[in-house]
């Protein structure tokens, strides 16, 4: 089948259901390359209506596979990457894993923004495999296997692989075997400002199993005279909802507007980010833009973000509530506001003008090795 040429390069990412960090990346870099957006999922109504220039083109309903859809959403992504219809274009960039799975399909130089190698297939397989009922463990298992040997033919097809941080370069080696470019991740600093104080600490992570923010309400239901506001959604949203019923100093809100949650960061004490083995962490440095310390964990990209003592408090691995409440006794309205400074100047080090600088630099290259 012939090669379908659109007149922009291609951005390509798993899925729009959230306004996270990934979904930044990929928006950046289609404003950066003038790219046509292609997802494996969009959901409308989880943006706000100017997040895109123009809204992604949506692949999974291009390709219908109702089948697919009703066993596993990601099978259905999967599928629609692998079959979507093949094109030719100036460059094509992968930000995501699923993704990739549509490298044969175009007819470009190829680079890979790799958030990380997919966790459910190598370093978290067995936290994933445990999850699963014993009757759905052998054809999970099956289906993670062609797509961990897929996965692995596509990275090394790429013509630039790029890690999000040192921790996912390790990750990439280890795993792939291959070498790759750091580039952090954007973060529009200018977005963010210092607000003032208002007596509460903020956590702005994603309410899943390896974020751990139970370990966070855990510890602040202990500390009634310390309060704390949750601002995202997950699939753990409703347990910890429940961890934190009866706790008036608790308040856990969901997904949040994008300038509400800039008000939040602006005014908050520091904000409380612990997630486990972490890819890289934009929501530190978004914090660290407004002037707010960031009590973290010594795990994964918050070693290359935050600065202990200076920009923040890093607590010891795998944290319990006991070293969240110690931290955050640590971090105190007077210590914040003179971390402020020098949280402010590490932030600079991850603007999105930094981002797409070096973006520009690895596809240069790239460019120069096709001619």
């Amino acid at each position: 089948m012939p090669h379908r040429t659109p007149a922009s390069p291609l951005v390509l990412h798993d899925a729009f259901a959230f306004p996270g960090g990934g979904e930044k990346v990929a928006v950046t870099l289609a404003r950066a390359f003038g790219a046509l957006l292609l997802a494996g999922e969009y959901d409308p109504a989880a943006f706000p209506p100017d997040y895109f220039d123009a809204p992604p083109r949506n692949l999974a309903a291009a390709v219908n596979r109702p089948l697919a859809a009703r066993l596993s959403k990601t099978l259905a992504m999967r599928l629609a990457f692998a079959r979507m219809p093949p094109v030719a274009a100036p460059l094509a960039i992968h930000s995501g894993s699923l993704c990739l799975l549509a490298h044969a399909r175009i007819a470009a130089p190829q680079v890979l923004y790799c958030h990380t190698p997919p966790r459910i297939l190598y370093d978290h397989h067995e936290f994933y495999m445990r999850r699963q009922s014993l009757p759905r463990r052998p054809l999970y298992a099956l289906l993670l296997a062609g797509y961990r040997r897929a996965y692995a033919h596509a990275v090394r097809a790429m013509d630039a692989v790029v890690a999000n941080s040192e921790t996912v370069r390790r990750r990439i080696e280890h795993f792939l075997g291959l070498p790759a470019t750091v580039v952090h991740p954007p973060v529009d600093t200018a977005a963010f400002a210092d607000l003032g104080q208002e007596p509460f600490y903020l956590s702005t992570a994603r309410v899943d199993v390896l974020k751990r923010v139970d370990v966070v309400v855990r510890a602040f239901r202990d500390m009634p005279d310390k309060r704390l506001v949750v601002v995202s959604g997950g699939s753990e949203l409703a347990r910890v909802r429940a961890l934190a019923a009866g706790c008036p100093n608790i308040d856990i809100r969901g997904w949040t507007a994008d300038a509400d949650l800039r008000r939040l960061i602006g005014t908050c004490l520091a904000t409380v980010y612990i997630p486990r083995d972490e890819d890289f962490g934009i929501s530190p440095v978004e914090s660290m833009a407004a002037g707010k310390p960031v009590l973290g964990v010594r795990e994964g990209g918050l070693t290359e973000t935050v600065v202990h003592g200076e920009t923040g408090i890093l607590l010891p691995p795998d944290p319990g509530p006991d070293d969240v409440a110690r931290g955050v006794a640590a971090l105190d309205a007077a210590t914040a506001r003179d971390m402020a400074p020098a949280c402010r100047a590490r932030a600079a080090l991850f603007d999105t003008r930094v981002f797409v600088e070096k973006m520009r630099g690895v596809v240069d290259a790239v460019m120069e090795k096709r001619e």
